[in-house]
């Protein structure tokens, strides 16, 4: 039988599900997910694999008009998602306006490769209104497949990825076959603590902050981790930190428990909070922190 592989691209605006869908997919907590806009900074992958078949998700950021180099750093992954994927699969949901990025929009007009809608959070609208808005994609999207889904519920997710199967190119494995990610350990230990600031801390905190993993040690029975919060201001230190440390303590227990189930081993962790005024507009600093 013939080997199937490709590289099925995730796009979309904020805080449509693209990365609860991203891991409903792939079956793993690969992505990062808050009710926060911009909790994706980075492309991620997961390795979906079968025996004839190998199916490369990329989740990417939200589009959105960037205003700092940070942003526009994110916003060069999701350019590069809609040049090098054998499918497109752009997330919407049921209360997102149409008429958002019009431009990214055109460009899934005018491309060559498959591409798919889906269109999320249908638990949270009726029938009719789901149809009424498939009818209106399939309008504006005329080659696309819509499929109405929910994410979080799994909802019509084999239809989706029976879908991405039938137009999955005929190609060998782009990566080994028990491969579940492009990442590394040290990453998800970063993106873990990122998420934790995020859950936390309101405001601009956490759009202020990165996360770089300093020092990461296995044991036979643990993980060694130390890692330093960067923050643009001496205020937003004072409020990662905390009154005597509880905030910053709260974030690391949180970060260490997440870090234990998913790498299946104990974690020491050390925190550590540090300014680094303008970081976002920094592109050594943004080379630095993978951007």
């Amino acid at each position: 039988m013939t080997h199937k592989a490709g590289f099925v691209n995730i796009i979309g605006n904020p805080n449509v599900g693209k990365s609860t869908l991203m891991n409903a997919l792939v079956g793993e907590k690969l992505s990062i997910i808050t009710s926060k806009a911009q909790t994706t900074r980075h492309r991620i992958m997961g390795i979906v694999n079968g025996p004839n078949y190998q199916i490369v998700y990329s989740d990417t950021p939200g589009i959105i008009r960037p205003h700092y180099l940070l942003q526009k750093n994110m916003m060069q992954f999701v350019d590069a998602a809609l040049v090098d994927a054998d499918i497109i699969l752009y997330v919407t949901d049921v209360v997102e306006k149409m008429q958002k990025n019009p431009s990214y929009i055109e460009k899934l007009s005018m491309i060559e490769v498959p591409v798919l809608v889906a269109l999320n959070k249908i638990d949270k609208s009726s029938e009719d209104e789901v149809r009424e808005l498939m009818s209106q994609w399939q309008a504006l999207l005329p080659k696309a497949g819509i499929y109405p889904i929910s994410a979080l519920e799994g909802f019509n997710l084999d239809s989706l990825l029976q879908h991405v199967l039938d137009h999955l190119p005929p190609a060998p494995p782009w990566f080994e076959k028990d491969r579940l990610t492009d990442k590394s350990l040290r990453f998800f230990a970063s993106e873990i603590i990122r998420e934790k600031i995020f859950l936390n801390y309101a405001q601009e905190v956490p759009y202020c902050t990165e996360v770089e993993i300093e020092d990461f040690k296995e044991t036979p029975d643990r993980y060694h981790i130390q890692a330093v919060i960067y923050v643009m201001r001496d205020s937003q230190k004072g409020i990662l930190i905390g009154k005597k440390g509880a905030a910053l303590k709260k974030t690391g227990t949180q970060a260490r428990l997440d870090m234990e189930e998913f790498f299946q081993k104990k974690v020491y962790l050390e925190l550590f909070v540090k300014v680094l005024p303008n970081w976002r507009e920094s592109r050594s600093r943004l080379r630095q922190f993978g951007y």
